[in-house]
């Protein structure tokens, strides 16, 4: 069994692909600047430490055949924390990995790269327009890891779609939290626009087979979603549905609603950045026939099932689940002004 090292270990989808590997006898490395709290604590090595520190990177590199690279800032970070985290900790870990022989490093990117696009679906080829600090750290980063594959590394790079299941709060904790509450919730534009999620195993199916597959087969640039999502007021629609109070999603016109999150934004009373907002309203979604042709992906969950089944962890989990806000994906994001707005719904 290979020995893998999970960077950002103590995270959404480091938990779920920790389990996931555990359940298949793997051994589990986790690097996180966090503390890894879960009962699978005394199963995996814990090294805190934090990927910018290359210190604590080659030692947790030690003995290591397969890494994972998940850690990363995300948008709700400052630009400067976002800049060395997504840059220079990929920098340290993927050169890191490079010196010690590591035989693969499966990188995890975003469909972020591609911006704010002007059609769909979209293919790895396209064009990588990088929206704020966040999308364009994100192409910076996969930049450093095409380099070291040009060098001979074995690195799939994966392109996930936004993803959901168990742990997840994040943005959608403010669905979950309304839908629960019995209330509605507004959505930018008519809801009539394809907007494609992703399950958290089906992600941790598609890591797996870039990590066991025949090298030639994996090393290339992955996008991953679900292929099966109906319309963005359809998916959330089912969530309140099952919550059970009857509520509905309300439209809102986009363009003034865009404005209004623009000047929140700006006053750092809003928890939605520029691609959610800017996006929310058009279609996005990926092809994912390369990972289907070359890795034999076929994932499991719909969008409707992926939303579901992370509502359902978030009712029976919510006494554990902290009150306070964070910037995570593990922590629910505090809803600013946006709790005011619940009110009407």
């Amino acid at each position: 069994m290979a020995r893998f090292l999970i960077t950002g270990g103590a995270g959404f989808l480091g938990i779920n692909l920790c389990r996931y590997l555990l359940a298949r006898g793997h051994e589990v490395v986790s690097l996180d600047i966090a503390d890894f709290a879960y009962p699978e604590r005394e199963r995996i090595m814990e090294m805190r430490g934090d990927i910018r520190d290359r210190a604590a990177v080659d030692s947790a590199m030690a003995d290591v055949d397969i890494v994972v690279h998940a850690a990363a800032a995300l948008p709700l970070y400052s630009p400067e924390e976002i800049q060395t985290t997504d840059v220079d900790g990929t920098r340290n870990v993927v050169e890191s990995a490079w010196q010690r022989r590591v035989e693969r490093f499966v990188h995890i990117s975003s469909t972020a790269v591609y911006g704010i696009p002007d059609h769909h679906p979209l293919r790895e080829d396209d064009p990588r327009v990088g929206v704020g600090p966040y999308g364009e750290a994100k192409v910076a980063a996969e930049d450093i890891c095409l380099d070291y594959r040009e060098k001979g590394m074995v690195l799939p790079l994966i392109r996930p779609k936004s993803f959901v299941g168990p742990e997840r709060l994040g943005v959608f904790a403010l669905l979950y939290d309304w839908a629960r509450d019995g209330r509605g919730f507004p959505m930018l534009g008519d809801g009539s626009n394809r907007y494609q999620l992703l399950d958290v195993e089906d992600l941790c199916d598609a890591i797996y087979l870039c990590s066991t597959l025949d090298s030639e087969a994996v090393n290339d640039t992955f996008n991953i979603g679900a292929a099966e999502f109906g319309t963005m007021g359809e998916d959330y629609q089912a969530v309140l549905d099952y919550a059970g109070h009857g509520k509905k999603v309300t439209a809102l016109p986009a363009a003034p609603a865009i404005w209004l999150l623009r000047n929140l934004e700006a006053l750092n009373l809003s928890p939605l950045y520029k691609w959610v907002y800017e996006t929310a309203a058009k279609d996005s979604y990926v092809s994912i026939e390369r990972a289907r042709t070359k890795l034999g992906f076929q994932p499991k969950y719909s969008n409707k099932d992926a939303l579901l089944r992370n509502f359902q962890w978030y009712i029976d989990n919510e006494h554990a689940i902290g009150r306070e806000s964070g910037i995570s994906h593990r922590a629910p994001w505090g809803q600013g002004i946006l709790r005011l707005a619940k009110l009407f719904f």
